[in-house]
């Protein structure tokens, strides 16, 4: 890791708040609000997003509702390139493609306007924080049924003691998967 990339994680780790108990008790939430507030961070975190996507030659960038939104569109802006939203189901307009997804107690499912994607895209997927994987699994399956390539997956944090990266590793096909941080 460069010093640059090594000063940029530490800023972005000081802005990122533990809340204990927070939604239930045991569970240690990291916040990433006071990162957003301050306009320093947030901005070190939207050029290193977008800088990924350049270097993995997206041309599109998808987020993940709810909190890929606040990251990937200026990433997108910042990239010079489309963002396109995976919503949960029922919140888009017109005709969507659907994906459903298991979660730890039940199932879910997420939704993405296939005519924003064309086959010679290439997409990089967006997210604060990856977990157990199970989203942005589905929005692998998405991009590709939507017809378009999936360049790689970028999040601000990850959590490896959720295994995520493992569940994700054979939709990725190959692609990367970036985390600025991992806890």
């Amino acid at each position: 890791m460069t010093s640059t990339a090594e000063s940029t994680r530490e800023l972005l780790l000081s802005r990122i708040r533990d809340v204990a108990d927070y939604p239930k008790p045991g569970v240690v939430f990291k916040d990433i609000t006071p990162l957003l507030a301050d306009p320093v961070a947030f901005t070190a975190l939207t050029d290193a997003l977008a800088e990924l996507c350049v270097r993995h030659g997206a041309t599109k960038i998808v987020g993940l509702e709810a909190r890929g939104f606040i990251l990937a569109a200026p990433v997108a802006v910042r990239a010079g390139l489309g963002f396109v939203p995976v919503r949960k189901a029922g919140k888009l307009p017109g005709a969507t493609l659907a994906q459903a997804y298991e979660l730890e107690y039940g199932s879910a499912e997420i939704e993405i306007h296939a005519e924003d994607l064309v086959a010679e895209d290439r997409i990089m997927v967006i997210d604060d924080v990856l977990a157990t994987g199970g989203t942005a699994e589905a929005s692998l399956e998405l991009i590709r049924r939507a017809g378009a390539q999936v360049a790689g997956v970028a999040v601000l944090m990850e959590l490896g003691f959720l295994a995520g990266r493992t569940r994700l590793e054979p939709g990725l096909r190959g692609a990367p998967l970036e985390a600025l941080i991992t806890v």
